[in-house]
């Protein structure tokens, strides 16, 4: 059975820092792009950044660059978004998902698409106050 499980989140004050981990089991992992997305209330699920199956290309939403960071880590099957700098903005709940294309959808400049990928976490919480 495919399954991304996540842990990490919380509450935190603006212009703190947390870590979400995505782990992987049930499928080739090293074989797929791993994106990371969000949704506020009351919005539409947002892309906010993918690595590609081998770690070497990433993608940022602009509104993140700079502040988050997305790595993974084939051995131990997992991804990680270290997120820097939070703001009030950044409340929401995050979800990891697969590339069901392999690469296909996580290239260095073009936004990703919830749409476009799956299996995806059972989400977390993430919550900045100010």
């Amino acid at each position: 059975e495919v399954q991304l499980v996540q842990s990490g989140g919380g509450l935190v004050q603006a212009g703190g820092s947390l870590r979400l981990s995505c782990a992987a089991s049930g499928f080739a992992f090293d074989d797929f792009a791993i994106g990371w997305f969000r949704q506020a209330p009351g919005k539409e699920r947002e892309g906010v950044s993918c690595v590609n199956s081998a770690g070497y290309t990433t993608y940022y939403t602009d509104s993140v660059k700079g502040r988050f960071t997305i790595s993974r880590d084939n051995a131990k099957k997992t991804v990680w978004l270290q997120m820097n700098s939070l703001q009030p903005d950044d409340t929401a709940v995050y979800y990891c998902a697969a590339d069901p294309g392999g690469d296909l959808y996580c290239s260095a400049d073009d936004p990703i698409s919830p749409h476009d990928f799956g299996s995806w976490g059972q989400g977390t919480q993430v919550t900045v106050s100010s």
